[in-house]
């Protein structure tokens, strides 16, 4: 004797096998492309993602991607810690290390200002040793070792 539980809902069970009326098909063409046909197609299983229009990479992030962060903290800390000891500093407090880094970005902006402008009016792109010696002379700190005839010769 068996019992059969009441039907819960009133719907069309979905899984009950082949139904009498046919499901609509997506449209598509009548004969697959070339490329489908050697695998090369875009469908689903495409290897290739390419890139985008903008020229950042399709697809999902990578897991390892590259964090931008402002150049001047390549200057380390251990960087610092080396050109204040040959300076003759024993300790330096830690909130030190960005007035410093501040300095030196401004510096090296100073310098690098007379460096291009040196170069442009020279007609060339690749700095010298020269380009440097002459904006450092410039700015009133020259480097020892670099006498005036040496300059002459660009």
């Amino acid at each position: 004797m068996s019992t059969q539980r009441p039907n819960q809902f009133s719907a069309i069970p979905r899984y009950t096998g082949a139904s009498s009326t046919p499901r609509p098909q997506p449209p598509s063409s009548s004969t697959p492309s070339r490329a489908t046909q050697l695998g090369l197609g875009l469908g689903r299983g495409a290897s290739g993602l390419g890139k985008s229009v903008l020229g950042r990479p399709k697809g999902p992030m990578k897991r390892h991607m590259k964090i931008q962060r402002d150049s001047i903290h390549g200057i380390t800390k251990g960087d610092i810690r080396r050109l204040a000891r040959r300076g003759g500093v024993k300790r330096i407090s830690a909130i030190v290390y960005s007035d410093i880094r501040q300095a030196l970005r401004e510096r090296l902006a100073l310098i690098l200002k007379d460096i291009c402008a040196i170069i442009d009016s020279s007609g060339r792109q690749t700095v010298a040793v020269t380009d440097v010696v002459f904006a450092l002379q410039r700015l009133g700190n020259p480097i020892y070792g670099f006498e005036p005839s040496f300059l002459r010769q660009r």
